[in-house]
């Protein structure tokens, strides 16, 4: 197959620059189909240029429900010149445009796709998932670093550090204990025995799952203590998922 795709993503310090879970759900997606494809790393603070220049909409808007909000992924097909944001939408892309490929969404699973994501969402802010996430700020570049710590202070914390959003001692205990339990609601919409969402077949919603678990081994380390726990956890599915479909984690 000759396909000409471009993932945009954003770079860290890490020895593969790749991190966001957001972005490697869309990574999970090329691999397992093995559509050729290549990175171009595009630091926070040119997405937006990066945009204008490519002529592609934003999927979302601020909080204002106006301004255009332009994140990553983007996806560029020079094939077929499309531009496609959101990690779902562009998983619904692929799978419409690369029929002959396996399907990551697959055919009447479209609406429970959607309540997955929906679900999952919910439940990761009632965990408080992102005072975690503020971390991942330690692992960008300089000129990322600097634009996401002032984004999101402003934005996000309510005008605290983002070193001072992460849990830490008693409250991270407590925290981290929220998120096991929240964790252990999602193992529990697995049907018994069943490795993968929808029993023995991958789908878009395993690699939604896996992108975030995985997440904490990406921040935390694979020696970490914080990654030995949710890898454990409920019976050791998270690590053994993540496990699983590491061989479609490759940065290309």
């Amino acid at each position: 197959m000759t396909t000409s795709l471009t993932l945009y993503d954003i770079p860290s310090t890490l020895p593969s620059k790749a991190w966001s879970p957001n972005i490697y759900k869309v990574r999970y997606v090329l691999n397992y189909k093995g559509l050729p494809h290549h990175t171009e790393w595009v630091e926070f603070p040119h997405i937006e240029g990066l945009y204008k220049r490519l002529g592609a909409q934003a999927s979302d808007t601020k909080p204002d429900g106006v301004t255009p909000h332009y994140t990553l992924p983007l996806l560029h097909d020079h094939s077929t010149g499309a531009l496609v944001s959101d990690s779902a939408a562009i998983a619904r892309y692929l799978d419409k445009t690369y029929p002959e490929t396996p399907s990551v969404i697959p055919k009447g699973t479209d609406t429970f796709h959607y309540a997955f994501n929906e679900a999952l969402l919910s439940h990761f802010q009632v965990a408080a998932l992102w005072r975690f996430l503020a971390k991942s700020n330690d692992i960008l570049n300089p000129v990322s670093e600097e634009y996401n710590r002032r984004v999101r202070e402003a934005t996000l914390s309510g005008g605290q550090r983002l070193e001072d959003v992460v849990p830490k001692g008693e409250e991270k205990e407590r925290a981290w204990a929220k998120l096991e339990e929240v964790f252990g609601k999602v193992d529990a919409w697995y049907g018994k025995g069943d490795r993968y969402v929808m029993g023995d077949v991958v789908s878009y919603a395993d690699f939604t799952v896996s992108a975030w678990i995985m997440w904490f081994r990406t921040l935390f380390g694979v020696d970490s203590e914080e990654w030995k726990d949710v890898s454990r956890w409920h019976g050791g599915r998270w690590g053994a998922l993540v496990k699983d479909l590491e061989k479609y984690e490759t940065v290309l």
